[in-house]
């Protein structure tokens, strides 16, 4: 289909960015400590080989225990299974474990290792406070997840600048303290190697950090065109993706954790919401001191066309919701056209 090359080379360039750079990393470490090159070549790479088999194991455990989900039976929620089966049925994919998370916030997500071992998860919250269609559209975009298979690439890539951030963090630490209690001598001279490797690490961290968050990025364009292909209603998503972010926005605690597998991202959706409470003035057209869904969508767009927003937006795990919204009512116009086909589902992008 047309441009999904372009996620998959982004997944790859991902994977090779952010592995090399930590593998060269490792590298360096291996290679002070007075090894000679090949030692430290077949360390630091069997090091990221070791971190990122690590992760893929344990990712989606890790992710099912810190979410207590519960797995839904057969015939437990008749609804849903019949509505995820007729969307994986349209993808060519089999049946994804289904499962509900105890929370009041409208959100949803898709982990595991493989298509046959992926687990769609959708909050009490979405199903509560989202109509069947929304609701329909929200798991047909996670559906897309489980398509692109993008969601192994967040499992094996998410740890990899966590671990160079802790490394950065515990050598500068040490390395400042040994520098201010040993002085100018051999142990001062190691705590100032120590605060070079913390540096290097934080670097390591910032590169592989922007790297992982701008495909997790891109892979919810992605996700949203092609739900707005298979279920016919880009409408549907729109309206799904304002009340997620509403919904978010009033959560009294933002969703710790993997939050780069949600649809939507607590803290994204606060971010959004506060920046447009403090201008609020400037949006109110009406006066009446409530901001109405087309001056909510006019003050959404200006936002995201802000420079400071925009740079904030390469630390985001989600696009700007209204530019998700927008490429939505783009396919939808091109829908009502006519012209819109299979080989244009990802042309807007």
């Amino acid at each position: 289909m047309a441009r999904l090359s372009e996620l998959k080379l982004a997944m790859g360039t991902s994977i090779f960015v952010a592995t090399f750079i930590f593998g060269l990393f490792l590298f360096g470490i291996i290679y002070l400590l007075q090894f000679d090159t090949v030692t430290s070549l077949v360390i630091g790479l069997g090091g990221v080989g070791l971190f990122i088999l690590l992760q893929y194991l344990i990712g989606p455990a890790v992710v099912a225990s810190t979410t207590r989900l519960h797995y839904l039976k057969p015939n437990e929620n008749p609804w849903l299974e019949s509505t995820v089966k007729e969307l994986c049925d349209k993808s060519g994919l089999p049946m994804p474990k289904l499962a509900i998370v105890p929370n009041n916030t409208p959100n949803a997500f898709t982990f595991g290792r493989t298509s046959k071992s992926a687990v769609l998860a959708l909050h009490e919250g979405l199903l509560r406070n989202l109509d069947k269609d929304e609701v329909k559209a929200v798991i047909a975009h996670e559906i897309a997840h489980i398509r692109h298979k993008d969601y192994v690439v967040m499992t094996v890539l998410s740890a990899l600048p966590l671990i160079a951030y802790i490394i950065a963090q515990t050598t500068l630490r040490v390395g400042l303290l040994s520098s201010r209690s040993r002085g100018r001598n051999k142990e001062g001279n190691a705590g100032a190697a120590l605060i070079a490797i913390g540096v290097i690490a934080f670097i390591v961290y910032v590169i592989s950090f922007l790297s992982v968050m701008r495909l997790s990025r891109l892979r919810e364009h992605y996700a949203d065109a092609y739900a707005a292909y298979v279920t016919g209603s880009p409408r549907s998503l729109q309206s799904a993706l304002s009340k997620i972010t509403y919904g978010l926005s009033i959560s009294p605690k933002p969703t710790e954790g993997a939050r780069a597998f949600y649809i939507g991202d607590p803290a994204t959706a606060k971010r959004e919401i506060q920046q447009i409470m403090n201008s609020k003035q400037d949006y109110d057209l009406d006066r009446d001191g409530v901001l109405d869904e087309r001056e909510l969508e006019l003050a959404m767009e200006r936002e995201s066309k802000d420079t400071w927003a925009a740079m904030n937006s390469w630390f985001a795990t989600h696009p700007p919701t209204f530019k998700r919204i927008l490429l939505l009512r783009e396919i939808e116009q091109e829908m009502g056209s006519g012209k819109y086909a299979a080989n244009r589902i990802y042309a807007r992008i």
